[in-house]
This record gives structure tokens, C-alpha cells and sequence, in this order.
């Protein structure tokens, strides 16, 4: 919402203070189709050729993310503190032969069913699922230490082939400004073999190849970097679900008392995930 709001903004006061200055917005109207075109055209042949087909999918499920936002709201944040600590207490209390069951077909378990929207996600699921197990087939003789480096390499592969999508749209805000001055050159070079024109004709012929290296810096500082922050913000504030979970689970090989747990794990996020200590503890009591 914001996003569509922000572009909003930027094309009134951009062109809409053009016109009230005075400025003849036919002139970048008429070589807005052609320079966007070779900018456009170009910027997405790039896209092509440095990317492969799965990494411009994500890349546009990036651009999605700009205008969605993240996934998890406060919530699923407070799902997964539950969800862990049931598996955790599970663990602890009864031992590793009852937590098998649930670890190993997490969609046929009953605890890991009451969070349909954190069983869609494959990534967490394995995370929790995976790392518990390793502790399921040592007979609880791991090292938590040694769990902890394995989560955290887990978490690690999936947030460089997550964040990828917020890193293209900055390579290509870093590039259009580039782009936008092939075009103007292409079209400097279209002046230039029509140099026996009127002064009019060659004056409106510049302003429309200058139009390109506008445009450019328009799409570069204007939208598609602030996109790709935006991007980037969304990934880091879903990827948050991970490290609760990795922090529950390690927090409790060590031994450490739950509510000590899961204090940490709460307060370890952001302000606007966080939910409050008798939420969590309140939803805890009545599960």
C-alpha cells in the first residue's frame, strides 16, 4: 500500500512541479515510448543475461514483496514461539521417542497442524524439524553448541538465496542511470545526422535524447532502488521467524528454563513482531 502510495508522490511532484514551473510536458511525453523502450529493453536483456530463469522468478516474486510486505505478522511470530516450545517441552518431558513422531512427518502431526500457515513454509518446517531430529537420533548426547552451527549454516544458505532478489533490483537501480545515458546518446547521435534541420526542430530532437538520461536517474534513485530496500527490509523481517526458532530450540538443549526461553526469543524481536509477555505466556497457559 505504502509502496503504490510513495510512487504515487514521486510522478506528481516530479512532473506535476515540471508543469507548474512552466515546462512542456508533450516534449517528454512524445520521447517517453522511445526512450523507455531502449532503457526498458535494455535493463531487461541485462536481467537476462545475468540471471537464470529460477532467479527472475524470484526476482519478480521481489518486486511483489515490495507492495505485499512481509509474510509473518506478530502472530506467526507468537505461533512459532509456541509451536517450538511444545516440540522443546515434548522433548524434555517425555523424551526423544515421543517427539519422533512429529519430526518426522510433520504434516501428519497434530502439534505442527494447529500452524497451517507455518507448515506452508518449507524452509522453517526443516529447520525445526531437522535440527530436533539430530537430537532424536543421538539420544540427546549432542553438543548444543554444535546443533547451534548447524542451524545457523542452514539459516545462512537460505537468506543469500533470499535476500538474491533485493540484490538484483540493486544492480539494476545501480545500472539504469548507465542506461538512460545510452539512450540519450543514441539519441544525440540521431541529432547529429539531422544537424541541417531548423533550431526548433534540433532543440525539440535534444530535449527528447535528454529525456533518456532523465528517465534513468528517475527509474535509478527514484524507484527501483527504493524498491530494492524495501525488498530487502520485507526478506529480513520474515527471515526474524528463523532465528526465533533456532534461539528456542538451542536455548533449550542448553537447559535453560522455558519461560527464560521464550523471553528471549520475545524480546529478541522487532517492536512491531513482538508480542507482548502475557500474550505469549496467557496463550501458553491455555495450550
Amino acid at each position: 500500500m505504502f509502496a503504490g502510495i510513495g510512487i504515487v508522490v514521486l510522478l506528481v511532484m516530479v512532473f506535476g512541479v515540471f508543469m507548474i514551473s512552466g515546462g512542456d510536458l508533450g516534449v517528454v511525453a512524445a520521447a517517453l515510448p522511445v526512450e523507455m523502450g531502449i532503457i526498458g529493453g535494455a535493463a531487461v536483456g541485462a536481467l537476462i543475461i545475468g540471471n537464470s530463469s529460477g532467479q527472475l522468478k524470484a526476482l519478480m516474486g521481489g518486486f511483489a514483496k515490495v507492495f505485499k510486505g512481509p509474510t509473518y505478522v506478530k502472530q506467526d511470530f507468537m505461533d512459532c514461539i509456541l509451536l517450538v516450545s511444545k516440540l522443546t517441552k515434548i522433548l524434555k518431558s517425555e523424551g526423544p521417542v515421543a517427539l519422533e513422531p512429529h519430526i518426522e512427518d510433520p504434516k501428519a502431526s497434530p502439534i505442527f497442524s494447529e500452524y497451517p500457515k507455518l507448515l506452508k513454509d518449507d524452509t522453517l518446517i526443516h529447520l525445526i524439524a531437522d535440527s530436533l531430529r539430530l537430537v532424536v537420533v543421538s539420544s540427546g548426547t549432542l553438543d548444543p553448541h554444535a546443533v547451534e552451527d548447524v542451524m545457523d549454516q542452514a539459516i545462512k544458505t537460505h537468506h543469500h538465496e533470499a535476500i538474491a532478489p533485493a540484490d538484483n533490483l540493486q544492480n539494476l537501480a545501480d545500472a539504469l542511470p548507465a542506461l538512460g545515458i545510452v539512450a540519450a546518446v543514441l539519441g544525440i547521435i540521431k541529432v547529429m545526422g539531422s544537424i541541417d534541420k531548423p533550431p526548433t526542430i534540433l532543440g525539440g530532437m535534444i530535449g527528447s535524447a535528454l529525456v533518456g538520461t532523465f528517465l534513468g536517474v528517475l527509474l535509478a534513485y527514484g524507484l527501483v532502488g527504493p524498491m530494492a530496500n524495501r525488498a530487502r527490509s520485507v526478506i529480513e523481517s520474515d527471515a526474524s521467524i528463523y532465528h526465533v526458532a533456532k534461539q528456542l530450540i538451542i536455548a533449550s538443549l542448553h537447559g535453560h528454563p522455558q519461560p527464560l526461553i521464550i523471553e528471549a526469543a520475545r524480546t529478541s524481536l522487532q517492536h512491531a513482531n513482538q508480542p507482548s509477555f502475557s500474550d505469549v505466556f496467557d496463550a501458553i497457559r491455555a495450550k
